[in-house]
């Protein structure tokens, strides 16, 4: 990464006073590693990915995406703390992650990068990029990608030494799909059944019915859209 851009990531994160995280510079980071689109997700123990900060047109929809199927880059990144490198979205062995290539070419996404956030063996999060075109980066921007995920995970490391610092971190309005979490616990209450269940059924119906999971979610805390036990029905 070239000095201006690191010295800019390093000037944030240490200017910043107070709980959670500092806007970070995501644009300028996207310029710099040739990327049309950046999520920074935080996932402390490899668990689902939480949309914190994003910049481009595509990302929100294309984590959505993922959320909503429980698969792609993102999620194996945080669950396998590897390097997840999707040069050509198109030519994607379609077994790896069944269903989701289509629907992403669909939102305009060509390429996708993910690189986890992990000091050793603890999970942190996930920084993944994309291009709305097909192609690898270059050998520069893989590198300067890697040391931006580890300058985050340094920071997030010092502050979210354990799960409770980790769910500060996660506090506030800013969440991406904080929506998402309401309507899994209101249907989850609901149905009397478990958060876990209750997000595979806001998943399953999403999914049937080709629909973004935020907006489902929308729909659900609005009191627009009932699921019973066994499947769903429009009010």
């Amino acid at each position: 990464m070239s000095h201006p851009i690191t010295a800019l990531l390093l000037r944030t994160l240490d200017n910043h006073r107070g709980l959670g995280l500092p806007p970070l510079p995501l644009q300028q980071v996207s310029g710099e590693l040739g990327l049309d689109g950046l999520a920074f997700l935080l996932a402390p123990g490899g668990r689902p990915g939480e949309l914190l900060q994003a910049f481009g047109e595509h990302t929100g929809p294309l984590e959505d995406l993922q959320l909503t199927q429980g698969q792609g880059p993102s999620p194996e990144a945080a669950r396998s703390g590897t390097l997840i490198l999707i040069p050509d979205l198109a030519a994607l062995d379609p077994t790896r992650w069944p269903g989701l290539p289509g629907p992403a070419l669909q939102l305009g996404i060509g390429a996708v990068f993910a690189f986890p956030l992990r000091i050793g063996i603890i999970a942190i999060g996930v920084l993944t990029g994309h291009r709305t075109t097909p192609g690898p980066m270059t050998a520069g921007q893989l590198t300067s990608a890697l040391i931006l995920a580890d300058l985050l995970a340094q920071y997030l490391i010092h502050h979210a030494t354990d799960p409770g610092d980790a769910n500060r971190l996660l506090d506030g309005t800013g969440l991406h799909f904080a929506e998402v979490h309401q309507a899994t616990g209101m249907l989850a209450a609901q149905l009397g059944i478990d958060c876990a269940q209750a997000l595979a059924r806001l998943r399953g119906h999403a999914f049937r019915h080709d629909q973004r999971l935020l907006t489902l979610a929308r729909q659900v805390l609005a009191h627009r859209l009932y699921l019973d036990a066994d499947d769903a029905k429009d009010s």
